[in-house]
Order: structure tokens, then C-alpha cells, then sequence
């Protein structure tokens, strides 16, 4: 019996299923699987080829670089989350009274934004996030709208990755995006793989404000991909700990600078002039 002809979209899931699980995969069995003509599963060969996320053969389709690359430069979610981990509280706590509720905000997938769940159970908002652990956290225990962008679950980091442009967040509009990082200089915002970087500067598009939480560690060189420029970051929140000099070049860039202190004086407030 003939498949029901599937969305474009759709279509995509399916070849890169398929090519997943077969490794090549001929035009004729990918027309039979969608439904689709030959002319709709070339075009939508040359789009995905486009993405890396498969290369077109003879006759057919094979996994492209994006999709063996299974594994991120980064380090995985569970061993980062151990790291600094008093000083990401703070910072992620201090971060999280910048929110207001019945605001629409977005949360990358990060060590130190997952410390905002806790401070903010109690807060209603709309809350975009590609992290798996935040939105499964935020669903569970707080009173937030939590939306998912479409992709691949990377469970080693416990991203979300989508190797489209124009997938389901290209309609969301925040308030603020809350974004950690590998490191942040005088260059920007720094990230260590690029998928990562690319999906992070998919989520800024769809933001007004960008508050990027820090500790200190993250002021030392680390990664090597630029994901935005000092200019557009709003708000860095760190710790005390955090270099000096480093703290000045970012007040020098305009750029406003909360340092989450402990004890009964949590957070000392320093503008640029």
C-alpha cells in the first residue's frame, strides 16, 4: 500500500532516519518510504545536502559529516555540571531575578543556566530552552510554559540540535536570552564546537537582551568559535571571584555587570558609565 504523501518536513525526518539506519539509501526506496516523487525527494536531497547533514550519491543518499559527527568538542553535560558548581548557583541565581513574570525568555543549554530551574519554580513564564535536563526540570516542577525547538537530542551533552534554519523557534520573540558559555573575552562570546555556536546564535535571533552568566573560570581563553560579539551582550553576571581586569573591559564595552556575591549582600549591582 502506498504512503500517505508526507509535508516537506516531514519528508526530511524521514530521509535522515533512513539514511541513519541504512547508511546509503536509493531515490527509489526514499519515493516508496515518503510517498514522494522523484523530483520531491532530489530537491529535498540537495536542501539536507546543504546542512551536512548527508551527501548525495549515484543514484541516492549517504550520511553526511554533520551526521557522523555524533560526538560535540565539548564536555559532557554530567561531568561540567560538578564544576564550580557554588559559584554557578549564585550566578544562576542572581541571573534569575532579572526575570519578570509573564515574560518570554530563552535558556541555552548550559552547566550554569541549568542552576536557574531551581529559583525559578515558582515564576510564570514562557520559557524557550534547547536543553533537555532544564525543560525536563521546568515541566515537571515549576508553573512556566516550556517550548522545545526541534532536533536531535545529543545525550553526552544533552543538547538539542537542529541542522535546519527555519525550524519551530523562528516564530518565538523574548524578552531576554540567558546564555552561559565556554568562555567570554574581548572577542565575545565564546563556544567550543560550532553546531553548538551555530544553534546559539539561532536562539539570540529571536531575543532582545542577552544576559550571559559566567563564573570566573570562564574569563580564561577556552573554544575557539565566536558566537556573538561583546556589542550584543546586555548584562554579564559572575562571581566575585572573577578577574578585575576582565570585569573593566566589559564595563568599558557598555556592557552592565551584576557580581553574585555570598552571604546577606548576594549581588552588588556595577554599571558602565
Amino acid at each position: 500500500m502506498k504512503p500517505h504523501p508526507l509535508h516537506e518536513r516531514e519528508r526530511w525526518q524521514a530521509i535522515l532516519r533512513l539514511v541513519r539506519e541504512r547508511g546509503v539509501v536509493p531515490v527509489r526506496d526514499l519515493m516508496r518510504e515518503t510517498g514522494a516523487s522523484s523530483a520531491s525527494i532530489r530537491r529535498d536531497l540537495a536542501k539536507l545536502g546543504e546542512t551536512g547533514a548527508l551527501r548525495r550519491v549515484h543514484g541516492g543518499a549517504e550520511l553526511g559529516p554533520a551526521s557522523r559527527a555524533q560526538e560535540l568538542g565539548t564536555r559532557a553535560f554530567e561531568v561540567s555540571r560538578t564544576l564550580n558548581l557554588d559559584r554557578k548557583r549564585v550566578v544562576a541565581e542572581v541571573a534569575a531575578t532579572l526575570c519578570v513574570d509573564g515574560q518570554s525568555i530563552i535558556i541555552n543549554a548550559g552547566s550554569t543556566t541549568y542552576e536557574m530551574v531551581e529559583p525559578l519554580r515558582q515564576r510564570q513564564l514562557s520559557i524557550l530552552t534547547n536543553s533537555f535536563p532544564i525543560a525536563q526540570a521546568l515541566m515537571t516542577s515549576s508553573r512556566s510554559r516550556v517550548i522545545l525547538p526541534g532536533g536531535e537530542i545529543y545525550r553526552k551533552q544533552a543538547i538539542i540540535l537542529s541542522p535546519f534554519d527555519d525550524d519551530t523557534i523562528q516564530h518565538y520573540a523574548a524578552d531576554t536570552m540567558f546564555m552561559s558559555c565556554a568562555s567570554l573575552g574581548s572577542m565575545g562570546v565564546i563556544e567550543g564546537d560550532p553546531l553548538i555556536a551555530r544553534a546559539e546564535a539561532k536562539l539570540l535571533a529571536r531575543a532582545q537582551k542577552l544576559v550571559v552568566l559566567v563564573d570566573a573560570s570562564k574569563f580564561e581563553p577556552r573554544g575557539s568559535i565566536v558566537v556573538c560579539p561583546l556589542a550584543r551582550v546586555s548584562t554579564v553576571v559572575t562571581d566575585e571571584s572573577a578577574p578585575p581586569q576582565a570585569l573593566d573591559m566589559l564595563r568599558s564595552s557598555g556592557i552592565e555587570v551584576l557580581v553574585a556575591r555570598s552571604g546577606p549582600d548576594q549581588v552588588e549591582v556595577e554599571s558602565a558609565a
